[in-house]
C-alpha cells in the first residue's frame, strides 16, 4: 500500500513521459509508491509500450542553443530554460540566451555552475537571469548544460532552437558531423555503441525484457536459461535500435551510421550530447 499522497500532477508528469492512460499512471504509482522511474518500469512490465524516459524532458520550455570553438575543439550545448513558449520565442529571449552560449565559449565554460558566475558586461550571469526573471515574470534559469572536447566537433540545432546536439569525432569531418549530428537529433540513441550503454542502463532493461518473458503463459515451466538466452536476443535487438552505430542511416536506410562513417573517412564517433525540450 502506498504511504505517499498521488497527485493529479504526479499522474499527468507519468503520463506526459510515458504515453500511458491515466488509470494506468496511477496504479503504477501506488504500486512504486510514488517513486517516479520505477513506475516508468512498472509499466514496462505490465507490457505497457512507454516511451523512454530521457534527461532531454527536463525543461518545458526555452532556447536549446549548440555551439563550438573557432576551432572546433571544443563544443557547448544549453538550454535556458522558461515556462511558456511566448517568451521561448521572444526576439529578446532568443539573444539573452544566445548571449550566454557567447559568453560559455569566450571563457571555456566547463559547467553550469561555473557559467552562473560568468560575467557579461560586468554583471555575472546568475544576477542577469534573476533581472530578467523579475522582467518577464517567469521562472528562467541555466537547466541543462553540456560540454564536449574532441579533435573535431560539430554542433546541430534542430526546430527552432528546441533541441541542440554535440558529436565528437577523432577527426575533422564537417560534412560527416553534421549528418550525425542530424541522426542523434532524429533517433535519439542512448550510446554509440553497446560497449558505451552504462551498466546500471543495460542491467535495467535485462530485468524489464526478463520480466516480461517470465510472465509470458508459454514460458511457464521453462528452465532459466532458456529465458536468459532469449533475454539477451531482445537485448541485442534493444542495442541495435538504440545505439547509434547499429542503428540504420537516416539518409540511406540501406546502410548503418558505422558503415556511413566507414564510407566518409573512416571516420570515429567519440562521444555524443543531446539536449531538447520535452
Amino acid at each position: 500500500m502506498s504511504t505517499v499522497s498521488i497527485t493529479a500532477a504526479d499522474i499527468n508528469k507519468l503520463r506526459q513521459a510515458t504515453g500511458a492512460g491515466m488509470m494506468d499512471c496511477r496504479k503504477a504509482l501506488t504500486e512504486t509508491n510514488g517513486d517516479f522511474e520505477a513506475a516508468i518500469d512498472w509499466l514496462r512490465k505490465q507490457g505497457q509500450k512507454v516511451a523512454a524516459k530521457r534527461s532531454d524532458r527536463e525543461a518545458k520550455e526555452g532556447v536549446v542553443l549548440a555551439k563550438t570553438t573557432a576551432d572546433n575543439k571544443t563544443g557547448i550545448v544549453l538550454c535556458i530554460s522558461c515556462e511558456t513558449d511566448f517568451v521561448s520565442k521572444n526576439a529578446d529571449f532568443v539573444a539573452f540566451a544566445q548571449s550566454i552560449a557567447d559568453a560559455a565559449i569566450a571563457n571555456d565554460v566547463k559547467s553550469a555552475e561555473e557559467l552562473n558566475e560568468v560575467s557579461i558586461n560586468g554583471a555575472k550571469i546568475s544576477d542577469l537571469i534573476n533581472d530578467k526573471l523579475a522582467a518577464i515574470g517567469e521562472k528562467i534559469g541555466v537547466s541543462r548544460f553540456e560540454r564536449v572536447e574532441a579533435p573535431y566537433v560539430a554542433s546541430y540545432i534542430h526546430g527552432a532552437n528546441r533541441m541542440g546536439v554535440l558529436v565528437a569525432l577523432d577527426k575533422e569531418s564537417a560534412e560527416a558531423g553534421k549528418d550525425v549530428a542530424m541522426q542523434i537529433a532524429a533517433m535519439n540513441p542512448v550510446a554509440v555503441d553497446p560497449e558505451s550503454v552504462p551498466a546500471e542502463a543495460v542491467e535495467r532493461e535485462r530485468a524489464i525484457v526478463t520480466e516480461q518473458i517470465s510472465a509470458d503463459p508459454k514460458m511457464a515451466g521453462k528452465p532459466a536459461e532458456m529465458i536468459a538466452k532469449i533475454a539477451d536476443g531482445k537485448l541485442n535487438a534493444f542495442f541495435k535500435e538504440q545505439t547509434l552505430l547499429a542503428q540504420p542511416f537516416v539518409k540511406d536506410g540501406g546502410k548503418t551510421v558505422a558503415e556511413f562513417l566507414k564510407s566518409s573517412g573512416d571516420v570515429k564517433v567519440l562521444s555524443f550530447k543531446r539536449v531538447a525540450l520535452g
